[in-house]
């Protein structure tokens, strides 16, 4: 027996969609201005890290895409009881994971890479966890280029360094960081 379902088909519909339009522009639909100045300056560091444009926008792209796909998701109340408690949990390390970048950046020779690393491999393994029956392979691929990218010890050395390159804009995404997490929004 063929099963059909036309709410499934338009939640596929409305992530397909939404997914091509992640671009610069329409974003400003979905995200508000502080994170859209967050993701400006994450992807000045990856461009200047990776030492490639396109590299950077693909990186920034997937992180779009995957928080609008999660949105939609949500959304249209496709999670479970307990698919909800890993949301809680990625919501709570998230939140741990800002208050610590913002702490190492405001205090000197605090800075741990490996704190860093391990708190953005946890919230990329539970955000694929909450995912894993919704999105597609290639979604789940996107999550973990995200990650991956952003927890690279490397990256989080040289963004924390500070006589770096990228001293201004750590402080930049810092303090849109404590904005959204006094405004409650991670």
């Amino acid at each position: 027996m063929d099963v059909f379902s036309s709410k499934d088909m338009a939640l596929k519909a409305q992530k397909k969609i939404l997914s091509s339009m992640a671009s610069r522009s329409s974003v400003q639909m979905f995200i508000d201005d502080t994170t859209s100045e967050i993701l400006d300056e994450l992807y000045r560091v990856s461009k200047e890290y990776t030492g490639s444009k396109a590299a950077a926008q693909k990186v920034i792209k997937n992180l779009i895409k995957i928080a609008v796909k999660i949105g939609v998701l949500y959304r249209n109340n496709r999670f479970t009881e307990e698919e909800l408690k890993v949301a809680q949990d990625f919501k709570k390390k998230l939140h741990q994971g800002a208050m610590t970048a913002i702490s190492f950046h405001e205090v000197d020779f605090t800075f741990d890479k490996a704190v860093m690393s391990e708190l953005l491999t946890s919230c990329r393994d539970l955000l694929l966890k909450l995912v894993n029956t919704h999105l597609t392979a290639k979604s789940h691929d996107r999550i973990s280029h995200v990650f991956n990218h952003y927890s690279d010890p490397q990256l989080l050395t040289k963004l924390y360094d500070p006589d770096g390159p990228y001293k201004a804009n750590l402080t930049k995404i810092c303090t849109g960081l404590n904005k959204l997490l006094e405004d409650g929004t991670i």
